[in-house]
């Protein structure tokens, strides 16, 4: 008898999960329905920001594989512009919008996988949904800020947040010649960040031109007579506006859950264990919507990065395809760039760390991408954090320019796998002038929290 594997939402998670659940079952095995309210499926969000710089010139050139894909060579059934609207836990079904037909039906499932995604946080003020206002979060979203520059040609854009989404859409609109502010709560950039690292962030994206307000909240948007962005009211004051961008995060989507009586965690994600499966049987998980846990403090997070997504969403597909897989926590590791600048961070921050009960020993060092004598040698600033007593790392921040952020990678490796600083400076990487100084950066980082743990008994 064929099962039916019914998946909510045709991005990284859902697309995954279907994707590896066919490679296990054919289709006389499995029917696979995938319902995506938008128009395209299996999309490289994170390449949003880039595109509206025109740094890409193709919105195509973001589609890893189309719907018309799917159905012909992996017999997967994805239907765009059908928004889930309802989910019957006991009578296992869904109900379906079909945006373009302005009709309803009702689908059974044997399996039920939730890849709703994130939603952008809207700050809740005035205006905030204002013509001119926009969020980044689809392609729908980012073909909807092209029309506007191309329209409205405008001269002055707000950035409301300072998140990643923030910076990455700051530096945007800089490179389209646009006059660039950004308003931020929080008393720096990228608040995941340790305030050393941040103020370093802020001060590079000064340089640059853009306008940084900290520790200042938005009040209201203004609007002309035709009902379009002409200003944003802050705590400071008013900027003028042709066009805002809301960079203040997300939230896991899981309000479609929520409503079918699934259990929500504490991060706002949907409940699963190692398999991505619910509490609720025959109803599974996966990506920005689903919660998991930090391999480093232990504790439920919600973290929407591609990466986990695409990985949580194979996990489910060999489950769903009757293999077995665990997805084993994450560590929150990210990177981005403002121009020249490059961001990255994994595991803890100083204040989180005592926040999951650590005494954490931090060192920061300075230093070069290659060696000094070689050309382009570019600085690094490493913040790494250990625990007191043990070394046991807990997580590392960088800045730096050109070949500085991927370093990131050797801390989340060896964070991953649990290991002491002192470990970690004895790590035999790879050395030529050209890509380190013979005690590359990583090393030295090491060496110092090193020191500073010896010392701190």
């Amino acid at each position: 008898m064929t099962e039916r594997l019914v998946v909510i939402g045709g991005d990284a998670a859902g697309m995954s999960a279907a994707s590896q659940a066919r490679r296990l079952k054919g289709p006389e095995e499995l029917e696979i329905l995938v319902f995506e309210r938008g128009r395209f499926t299996s999309y490289a969000a994170c390449g949003i920001p880039y595109w509206i710089a025109g740094l890409i010139d193709e919105r195509d050139e973001l589609v890893a594989r189309a719907p018309e894909v799917f159905r012909e060579k992996q017999a997967i059934d994805v239907r765009t512009a059908h928004e889930v609207v309802s989910i019957d836990t006991d009578a296992r079904t869904v109900a379906v919008d079909d945006l373009d037909a302005g009709t309803r039906s009702e689908h059974g499932y044997d399996q039920l996988l939730i890849a709703t995604g994130a939603t952008p946080l809207r700050p809740p003020v005035p205006g905030i949904d204002a013509e001119g206002v926009f969020g980044v979060q689809t392609l729908e979203h980012g073909q909807r800020v092209l029309d506007a520059m191309d329209e409205r040609r405008p001269e002055r854009a707000v950035v409301i947040g300072a998140g990643y989404i923030g910076i990455e859409m700051a530096e945007a609109m800089l490179l389209r010649g646009l006059e660039v502010h950004v308003v931020e709560m929080a008393a720096q950039p990228m608040s995941t960040l340790d305030p050393e690292i941040g103020a370093k962030v802020a001060e590079a994206m000064g340089r640059m031109g853009i306008h940084l307000h900290l520790g200042v909240a938005v009040e209201g948007i203004e609007t002309g007579d035709d009902g379009w962005i002409r200003a944003v009211r802050t705590g400071e004051g008013t900027l003028d506006a042709d066009i805002a961008v809301l960079g203040t995060g997300t939230r896991p989507f899981s309000d479609l859950a929520a409503e079918a009586g699934v259990p929500i965690g504490p991060s706002r994600g949907i409940v699963t264990d190692r398999r991505q499966r619910t509490p609720v049987e025959g109803v599974w998980a996966a990506g920005d919507c689903a919660e998991t846990f930090h391999r480093v403090s232990r504790q439920p997070v919600s973290i929407a990065l591609g990466t986990i997504a695409n990985k949580q969403g194979r996990i489910a597909g060999l489950n769903l395809g009757g293999s077995y897989g665990g997805f084993p926590g994450v560590l929150g590791t990210a990177i981005t760039k403002v121009c020249e600048v490059e961001i990255a961070r994994t595991g803890l921050g100083e204040q989180a760390a005592r926040d999951a009960g650590f005494e954490p020993v931090v060192a920061t060092i300075d230093g070069l991408t290659r060696a000094h004598y070689y050309p382009d040698a570019k600085p690094i600033t490493i913040r790494t954090i250990a625990e007191r007593g043990t070394g046991r790392l807990l997580g590392a921040q960088l800045i730096g320019e050109e070949g500085a952020a991927k370093r990131i990678d050797t801390f989340a490796t060896a964070l991953w796998n649990e290991m002491a600083v002192e470990e970690l400076l004895n790590v035999d990487l790879s050395y030529a002038p050209p890509f380190s100084p013979v005690w590359d950066p990583v090393l030295i980082a090491a060496r110092r929290a090193d020191s500073a743990v010896r010392s701190a008994g």
